[in-house]
């Protein structure tokens, strides 16, 4: 956890340094084309990030809520497979690394390449990186790639696509994650916490299943989600701090935001799942909580913890959404 908080305040202290002096009207008119993309529906078979504006303003926008959710996502797969450690690393559509720094936070010693056909988000990602004082990030190699179905990949130990689905066409996407799939012994993919955002990573997770890999996380099996389409959508919620610059060029006031995600990890090697994950806020009454839960028996079930329980019901109080269920040291708890 210090590593993690130590390259989150990397982060924040990199994007202050970098984009120190950017003009405050520029930047907001790059962030609300910027806005515009990301919460359309056309797929692109271009750069979403045309320029150095566009991408200074994206990293100030993006990154540390990109960062976040993939820092959980990742959270999952440790706590599924506490022993493994990747040594090679690919961010698919890196950008300018936002997922990388997460993993450099997870993990320590990893060789990472990030890959973007967008040549002004390497760059500022190389400036980034080298400005974090983290050696892995320092280390990492940046290299301009056609993202699609195109794309060649070496072997490597872990892929992280987070947030570059939407940008590709349905082929494009297919092809990406079976490429993904062949390529690594663990794959985490992160979309938006919306419903087409979830559409996609179920549409990913199918495929990762079908190219032989198992689900480690969110979910407690690999089975159909239980989930009837069209219903509802499973997505999670990490807080993000604000800076002063995140502020500023975000027009917002709070210290925080929180940003939905939906997401998968799938592996080659085996994990052990969570007995039960919370698909919810909870709901805290009086003298009890209420939990909404994914379980390994494939079904959907409200659980409702009560004081009777004692140190579960203590547990439950403190519980998060997307946390496992029992936590770890009850795990023998009915």
């Amino acid at each position: 956890m210090n590593v993690t908080l130590s390259t989150a305040e990397a982060l924040r202290t990199a994007l202050a340094g970098l984009l120190d002096g950017l003009p405050p009207k520029q930047a907001a008119q790059a962030v609300d084309r910027l806005i515009a993309n990301y919460r359309g529906a056309t797929p692109t078979d271009a750069p979403v990030l045309r320029d150095r504006s566009d991408v200074a303003a994206y990293a100030a926008y993006r990154m540390p809520a990109t960062f976040e959710a993939v820092r959980s996502a990742l959270a999952a797969l440790r706590e599924a497979a506490p022993e493994w450690t990747p040594a090679t690393h690919t961010d698919i559509g890196g950008g300018t690394g936002a997922a990388s720094w997460a993993v450099a936070g997870a993990w320590e010693g990893q060789r990472t390449t990030v890959l973007d056909w967008a040549e002004p988000a390497l760059t500022l990602g190389r400036e980034l990186a080298e400005a974090s004082g983290i050696e892995a990030l320092r280390a990492a190699e940046w290299k301009r790639a056609r993202i699609g179905a195109g794309l060649e990949l070496d072997p490597t130990d872990l892929v992280t696509i987070s947030y570059v689905l939407k940008e590709l066409t349905a082929q494009a996407r297919t092809g990406l994650v079976d490429t993904a799939a062949a390529a690594a012994q663990a794959v985490v993919i992160v979309e938006p916490g919306t419903p087409d955002g979830y559409a996609r990573v179920i549409e990913a997770r199918d495929r990762l299943i079908a190219a032989g890999l198992t689900v480690a996380a969110p979910c407690p099996h690999s089975d159909a989600c239980p989930i009837e389409p069209g219903t509802d959508w499973c997505h999670f919620s990490a807080r993000v701090s604000r800076s002063s610059l995140h502020r500023q060029v975000k027009g917002g006031s709070l210290p925080y935001e929180d940003e939905k995600f939906s997401y998968v990890v799938a592996t080659r090697f085996a994990t052990e799942p969570v007995r039960a994950r919370v698909t919810r806020k909870p709901q805290i009454r009086k003298g009890q909580v209420l939990l909404d839960l994914c379980t390994r028996d494939e079904a959907l079930q409200r659980s409702t913890v009560t004081k009777r329980h004692g140190e579960l019901y203590r547990a439950a109080r403190d519980i998060a959404w997307g946390d496992a269920w029992p936590p770890p040291h009850d795990e023998d708890s009915p």
